[in-house]
């Protein structure tokens, strides 16, 4: 069974507060989005202080490491408050995942611009991601697909893996990090794969498309009596 939410689109308009905790932690997290790519990408300058051995500055990537843990920890929690709360708002529905594909795609692009993450990494994860928007406003008529687990375990591991490649680590840790992001690419495209087949599946079953598919029957129905009686009477 396809697990599903009710339709947003049917949902009564509620006098919920634009202005709100959850709402406010949404917008501190995009706030923190150019903060957070100018210390990473200011981390490739000279540092005469400290230095790693890919050319960044210690220093600036534990800062953007800081800056990054704490919009992470605000995208946490501003969905749990707003349904705990009663405070849920269309602004909050649009915004969370505009946050969240921000914090995600400048931390993976600011990773491939210094060298330190692969392109192609960067690439699959970003198409998953912008496609699995695309199909969420698809099937919005029909119903929200809720998060699955591998969804839920894909967005951990993203966030443990980019904040380890933030990082300046080296040996064994250097390695772990690696591991982690292959772990974290493999669910990308699995957890994308399921998204396709549920949003396909979705839009062939729900009663939206079920009350369409039968009114498009009782039309062909209707055609085909009318048709019948004009050869009727034509013969009569």
């Amino acid at each position: 069974m396809t697990d599903v939410a009710p339709d947003p689109a049917a949902t009564p308009p509620t006098s919920v507060k634009l202005v709100n905790l959850p709402n406010a932690l949404t917008l501190l997290r995009l706030a923190v989005v150019p903060v957070f790519a100018v210390l990473l990408l200011e981390s490739a300058g000279p540092d005469t202080a400290s230095g790693a051995a890919d050319g960044t500055t210690d220093a600036g990537r534990y800062w953007a490491t800081l800056v990054f843990a704490l919009a992470i920890i605000t995208d946490r929690y501003d969905g749990m408050i707003a349904r705990r709360t009663g405070q849920v708002t269309e602004f909050g529905k649009l915004a969370d995942p505009i946050a969240d594909k921000a914090l995600t795609g400048t931390a993976l692009v600011g990773l491939s611009v210094l060298g330190l993450l692969p392109w192609w990494v960067t690439a699959v994860i970003l198409v998953r991601e912008v496609g699995v928007t695309v199909l969420r406003f698809w099937v919005i008529r029909h119903g929200v697909i809720a998060a699955s687990r591998g969804g839920k375990l894909k967005t951990v591991l993203q966030a443990l893996a980019i904040g380890l490649y933030i990082l300046p680590l080296t040996g064994v840790l250097a390695s772990v990090r690696w591991w982690v992001m292959a772990a974290a690419v493999l669910l990308t495209v699995l957890t994308g794969l399921d998204y396709v087949y549920r949003a396909l599946t979705l839009r062939r079953t729900s009663a939206r498309a079920m009350q369409a598919a039968a009114a498009r029957r009782a039309a062909g129905t209707t055609g085909a009596s009318g048709s019948t009686g004009a050869r009727t009477d034509t013969a009569a």
